[in-house]
This record gives C-alpha cells, structure tokens and sequence, in this order.
C-alpha cells in the first residue's frame, strides 16, 4: 500500500473528543437490482423501508439511501407520489436518520425522471454518479456476464452538469459515485474552479460492479491520492468487496456504507435478516479502529450537509 496513505487522507487524532475521527455509517436499503427473491428482506412498500430505516439508525446508522420501489411489482420507481410515501414513513418512524436519495433510480428511468426526486424534495444528500459504463452483474467463477450484460449506464457531462446544477439549487450534497477512474477525473475536471459543486466535495468509492473497478488496498490508495484534501469519503462493495473495503475505510479515516443494496448476506456467508445486521458490523468494525460512530447533527457536520430535514 502507498505510504502517502499514513500522511495526507488518512491522518487520524484517535482522541474520543476529535469528532473527525468518528465514522458515518450509512444503509443502502434497496437498491435498483436486488430484489426479495435474491432476500426476502430487501423492502418494497413505504411500511417496510420505514421499518427497516428505524432498525439500521437504532443499530448505528446516521444515513439511509433511497431507491424507493413499487410496493406490488418490487420495481425501483421514479413515481413522487410513491417516493414520498417512502420518505414520510421513514422519517416519522426515524426522524433523525439524513436522507440520501438516489439519482441514478432504475437504467430506464430518463435523466428528467431521475433528478426529479432532488428538486421535489431537496433532500440533504444525493447520490450523483460520475460516468458512462458497462453496469452488470458476472460470475467471476465461469466468466459469464449475468444481469446487466447489454446495460449502458449512461452519465454524459450534459448529464452530469445538469444533476450538479440542481443539486446545488436544492442545497443538496452531491454524494459522487466513483466507480473507476475515469468518473473520478470527470468530478476532478468539473470541480476545476470550484463553483460547480458545494465544497468540499464527498466522494463514494463504489468496488466490485462489472463495469468498474474491484476492491485492493492499491486501487484504494490511488483514488485517495487524488481526491482533494479537504473531501470527505466513503466506501461500498459488492458481495463480500462491502467487508474488505468497509474494513480499510475504517481503519484509514473513511465512512462505511453497507446494506442489501450491495450485498445479501452478513460476513459468515448467510442471508441478512436486514440491511440493519450489516450496520452492526460496521459499527463494530468503528470500534475495533478507535472510531465512534457519529450520528444527527454530528454526522451532518462531518459531511458538511444541511440541517433542514427532507422536504414532504
């Protein structure tokens, strides 16, 4: 590993009184993919991410991501009237949890539709993804490309620039989805004069999506000898990539995201109960590091977002 890692991101005063030092979790309850047949946990009406939100911000999580979903058919949807449905269950059952709504929702979803759910409820924290790729599912034991294989995730500058531009409007946090390094030096490229985004920036390294990059302690350090030093950043993986990278992160001064989004099971391999069994890991992952978990106003503070609650 780079052992700049010691020096310019990663330098922690692991004093209990440093609030720099304490880690946001955060539950990616959903997802676009990830369906109650993959496990039976994953929610789709606003009743049951309302229940599961409150379960993960009990168990240590400061922020929920949201891709709400059609309470019958279980597909992701970009309909308000069921996203606000979502968001009103969540937080009268979590009232404190931060929001962060996806804008990316579903790979049909047309970009009007997609950044429609930030400019409505101008939520403190919202994803915006960084580039155009291959986005699927493979098997790395047979090679064979599964869900996905003839998807284009398509994120173009106008795209971009625009997402950014409304974001900005609405005074919610970009939570930039870095996948590989080309969508990293697209954030760099746009944020040259630093008007186009609030600052400092938050950055999402997003490991093991077909289309991507996988998780290494070298490919994590190359990403964090270019972010700027101000950003703040996170980590999620696919499948097991969620423990690996969520181990570094915590040891070396990043957030952790975990939940059913990216993963189905818990570290001993079994189906998780809820994204809420993944937050506990994480939570002792913290502690194991010397980290407290920091949740409300402190984790608002450490992302830098708005204290206004989701707008309904």
């Amino acid at each position: 590993m780079n052992n700049n890692l010691n020096t310019k991101k990663c330098k922690l005063n692991m004093s209990e009184s440093n609030p720099e030092n304490k880690l946001v979790i955060s539950a990616a309850l959903a997802g676009a993919i990830t369906t109650k047949a993959n496990n039976p946990s994953v929610p789709y009406t606003a009743e049951e991410f309302g229940d599961e939100a409150k379960k993960c911000y009990d168990a240590g999580a400061a922020i929920v991501h949201i891709h709400a979903r059609d309470p019958e058919k279980g597909n992701p949807t970009h309909e308000l009237d069921l996203i606000k449905d979502v968001l009103d269950n969540i937080k009268s059952k979590a009232p404190d949890v931060i929001i962060n709504l996806s804008s990316a929702i579903s790979s049909v979803a047309t970009d009007k539709q997609r950044i429609a759910p930030v400019q409505t409820f101008k939520p403190p924290l919202a994803s915006l993804n960084t580039a155009s790729m291959n986005f699927a599912v493979g098997d790395y034991r047979t090679g064979k490309v599964g869900m996905g294989a003839g998807n284009i995730f398509a994120n173009t500058f106008k795209t971009i620039s625009k997402f950014a531009k409304e974001m900005k409007k609405a005074r919610t946090k970009p939570e930039m989805e870095i996948y590989d390094l080309g969508g990293l030096y697209n954030m760099l490229f746009l944020n040259r004069d630093e008007s186009t985004f609030a600052q400092p920036l938050h950055f999402q390294f997003v490991w093991g999506v077909l289309g991507g990059i996988p998780f290494s302690p070298k490919n994590l350090s190359l990403l964090l000898e270019l972010i700027p030093e101000d950003a703040t950043w996170s980590v999620c993986g696919v499948s097991k990539q969620q423990f690996s990278a969520g181990l570094c992160a915590a040891a070396l001064g990043g957030h952790i995201r975990v939940g059913l989004e990216d993963n189905t099971r818990v570290i001993s391999g079994e189906l998780a109960k809820g994204s809420y069994e993944q937050v506990a890991w994480a939570k002792k992952v913290a502690e194991v590091a010397g980290r407290e978990i920091a949740q409300g106003d402190e984790a608002r503070k450490i992302f830098h977002l708005k204290k206004e609650h989701v707008e309904l």
